[in-house]
Protein backbone atom coordinates (compact mmCIF):
# COMPACT_ATOMS: atom_id res chain seq x y z
CA UNK A 1 0.00 0.00 0.00
CA UNK A 2 1.21 3.48 -0.86
CA UNK A 3 1.48 5.85 2.14
CA UNK A 4 -0.43 9.12 2.36
CA UNK A 5 1.02 12.19 0.73
CA UNK A 6 -0.07 15.33 2.53
CA UNK A 7 0.76 18.67 0.96
CA UNK A 8 1.67 21.87 2.77
CA UNK A 9 -1.00 24.03 1.11
CA UNK A 10 -3.92 25.86 2.62
CA UNK A 11 -5.94 24.62 5.60
CA UNK A 12 -8.66 23.46 3.18
CA UNK A 13 -6.23 21.47 1.04
CA UNK A 14 -4.66 20.01 4.19
CA UNK A 15 -8.10 18.90 5.43
CA UNK A 16 -8.81 17.40 2.00
CA UNK A 17 -5.51 15.50 2.07
CA UNK A 18 -6.33 14.17 5.54
CA UNK A 19 -9.77 13.07 4.29
CA UNK A 20 -8.13 11.24 1.36
CA UNK A 21 -5.71 9.50 3.75
CA UNK A 22 -8.62 8.56 6.06
CA UNK A 23 -10.61 7.10 3.15
CA UNK A 24 -7.57 5.18 1.87
CA UNK A 25 -6.98 3.65 5.30
CA UNK A 26 -10.67 2.79 5.66
CA UNK A 27 -10.78 1.08 2.24
CA UNK A 28 -7.57 -0.84 2.96
CA UNK A 29 -9.04 -2.03 6.27
CA UNK A 30 -12.06 -3.29 4.30
CA UNK A 31 -9.77 -5.44 2.13
CA UNK A 32 -9.20 -3.09 -0.81
CA UNK A 33 -5.74 -2.80 -2.36
CA UNK A 34 -4.64 0.82 -2.69
CA UNK A 35 -2.58 1.08 -5.87
CA UNK A 36 -1.90 4.81 -5.70
CA UNK A 37 -2.79 8.12 -4.08
CA UNK A 38 -2.88 11.43 -5.91
CA UNK A 39 -2.06 9.61 -9.15
CA UNK A 40 -1.05 12.01 -11.93
CA UNK A 41 -2.20 11.11 -15.44
CA UNK A 42 -1.12 13.95 -17.70
CA UNK A 43 -2.76 17.04 -16.23
CA UNK A 44 -5.33 14.98 -14.33
CA UNK A 45 -5.01 13.86 -10.73
CA UNK A 46 -6.93 10.92 -9.30
CA UNK A 47 -7.35 10.94 -5.51
CA UNK A 48 -7.14 7.16 -5.06
CA UNK A 49 -6.72 4.23 -7.43
CA UNK A 50 -7.64 0.94 -5.82
CA UNK A 51 -8.88 -2.59 -6.35
CA UNK A 52 -12.22 -3.47 -4.77
CA UNK A 53 -12.00 -7.21 -4.06
CA UNK A 54 -15.69 -7.55 -4.91
CA UNK A 55 -17.10 -9.83 -5.93
CA UNK A 56 -16.47 -9.13 -8.70
CA UNK A 57 -13.05 -7.51 -8.31
CA UNK A 58 -12.91 -4.06 -9.93
CA UNK A 59 -10.40 -1.33 -10.60
CA UNK A 60 -11.77 1.79 -8.91
CA UNK A 61 -10.91 5.47 -9.14
CA UNK A 62 -12.07 6.99 -5.85
CA UNK A 63 -12.89 10.70 -5.74
CA UNK A 64 -12.87 12.00 -2.15
CA UNK A 65 -14.95 15.09 -1.35
CA UNK A 66 -14.67 16.84 2.01
CA UNK A 67 -16.89 19.48 3.59
CA UNK A 68 -16.14 21.19 6.88
CA UNK A 69 -19.81 22.11 7.35
CA UNK A 70 -23.11 21.78 5.48
CA UNK A 71 -23.69 25.53 5.23
CA UNK A 72 -22.71 25.41 1.55
CA UNK A 73 -24.24 22.01 0.78
CA UNK A 74 -23.20 18.39 0.86
CA UNK A 75 -19.76 17.22 -0.28
CA UNK A 76 -21.46 15.33 -3.12
CA UNK A 77 -22.81 18.62 -4.48
CA UNK A 78 -19.28 19.90 -5.16
CA UNK A 79 -18.78 17.44 -8.00
CA UNK A 80 -19.87 19.34 -11.09
CA UNK A 81 -20.20 18.11 -14.67
CA UNK A 82 -16.71 19.35 -15.63
CA UNK A 83 -15.07 17.48 -12.73
CA UNK A 84 -17.00 14.29 -13.62
CA UNK A 85 -15.74 14.60 -17.22
CA UNK A 86 -12.15 15.06 -15.97
CA UNK A 87 -12.48 11.94 -13.80
CA UNK A 88 -13.76 9.88 -16.75
CA UNK A 89 -10.91 11.17 -18.89
CA UNK A 90 -8.40 10.37 -16.14
CA UNK A 91 -9.76 6.83 -15.81
CA UNK A 92 -9.56 6.25 -19.56
CA UNK A 93 -5.99 7.59 -19.67
CA UNK A 94 -5.02 5.45 -16.67
CA UNK A 95 -6.33 2.28 -18.32
CA UNK A 96 -4.65 3.20 -21.62
CA UNK A 97 -1.32 3.78 -19.83
CA UNK A 98 -1.59 0.38 -18.13
CA UNK A 99 0.37 1.53 -15.06
CA UNK A 100 -0.33 3.55 -11.95
CA UNK A 101 2.58 5.84 -12.72
CA UNK A 102 5.25 4.19 -10.61
CA UNK A 103 5.77 1.48 -13.22
CA UNK A 104 3.62 -1.18 -11.57
CA UNK A 105 1.20 -2.70 -14.07
CA UNK A 106 -2.48 -1.95 -13.65
CA UNK A 107 -4.63 -5.05 -13.11
CA UNK A 108 -6.82 -5.84 -16.10
CA UNK A 109 -10.21 -5.54 -14.43
CA UNK A 110 -13.51 -3.83 -15.15
CA UNK A 111 -13.34 -0.24 -13.91
CA UNK A 112 -15.64 2.24 -12.20
CA UNK A 113 -15.54 5.61 -10.44
CA UNK A 114 -16.68 5.88 -6.82
CA UNK A 115 -17.37 9.01 -4.81
CA UNK A 116 -16.67 9.09 -1.08
CA UNK A 117 -18.04 12.05 0.87
CA UNK A 118 -16.50 12.89 4.25
CA UNK A 119 -17.91 15.30 6.83
CA UNK A 120 -17.13 16.09 10.47
CA UNK A 121 -19.41 14.69 13.17
CA UNK A 122 -22.96 16.08 13.31
CA UNK A 123 -23.08 19.35 15.23
CA UNK A 124 -19.30 19.77 14.93
CA UNK A 125 -18.73 18.03 18.25
CA UNK A 126 -16.59 15.03 19.03
CA UNK A 127 -17.29 11.75 17.34
CA UNK A 128 -16.52 9.79 14.22
CA UNK A 129 -16.39 11.35 10.79
CA UNK A 130 -19.48 10.84 8.65
CA UNK A 131 -18.64 8.90 5.50
CA UNK A 132 -20.87 8.08 2.52
CA UNK A 133 -19.48 5.78 -0.17
CA UNK A 134 -21.26 5.99 -3.53
CA UNK A 135 -20.21 3.09 -5.75
CA UNK A 136 -20.36 3.69 -9.52
CA UNK A 137 -21.28 7.27 -8.70
CA UNK A 138 -21.62 8.37 -12.33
Amino acid sequence: MVGPRISRGSAASHAGALAEAFVGERLAAAGWTILGRNVRIGRRELDLVAVDPGPPPMLVVVEVRWRRARGHGLPEETLDRAKRARLHEGLHRLVAAGTVGDGHPLPRLPARIDLVAVEPPAGGGPGPLRVRHHRSAF
